[in-house]
């Protein structure tokens, strides 16, 4: 299937779609080149344009490693939800989720408007995921929204902590520079 094809389908139709990526089988390599590399750059492009380049190389590393912690988390909190550990359906269900989030990071070039767009992109891409957790995870559907919200409020949390550690590291040398 052709990026553009499951870019489509995971947006417009993802009940259906959960399904279909499923029963594909592929490789963690194969799902990064094929489609996380590409559509996790569209953030760092638009930093890019702004002509912030350590923000952009920054941000590529994040969305490059993001789905890949998620779905270690993911994997992990399984059984605890009467899911299967699967760690290739774990990333397959947090790369497609992420999307919708992916694609509106090009509304960023819009400012204040982009923002709030992109809450609606990450919202969406909270209901994918959703939506994909008992087919993915084979997680009861009763128990799929505390699923859900378990990895969410983990990764926020994970989210904070690494900007916390990143932005001391970015600023440690301004601030050192103005002691001296």
């Amino acid at each position: 299937m052709s990026i553009v094809d499951r870019v489509k389908n995971i947006l417009m139709t993802p009940k259906t779609e959960w399904p279909t990526i499923a029963g594909e089988a592929t490789t963690t390599q194969a799902l990064y080149t094929g489609y996380i590399m590409i559509l996790a750059a569209i953030g760092p492009v638009t930093l890019l344009l702004r002509s912030d380049i350590i923000g952009a190389i920054t941000a590529y590393i994040i969305a490059l490693a993001a789905p890949f912690i998620m779905a270690l988390i993911v994997d992990a909190l399984a059984p605890t939800f009467g899911g299967e550990k699967n760690f290739m359906q774990s990333l397959k269900l947090t790369a497609y989720s992420y999307t919708a989030v992916w694609l509106a990071a090009i509304l960023t070039l819009l400012g204040a408007l982009g923002g709030l767009l992109g809450l609606l992109a990450a919202a969406y891409s909270l209901y994918t995921f959703y939506l994909g957790v008992p087919v993915m995870k084979k997680c009861p559907q009763e128990k799929a929204v505390a699923y859900t919200l378990v990895v969410v409020a983990i990764v926020v949390v994970c989210s904070f902590v690494v900007a916390a550690l990143l932005g001391s590291m970015l600023m440690s040398p301004i601030i050192g520079g103005w002691q001296r």
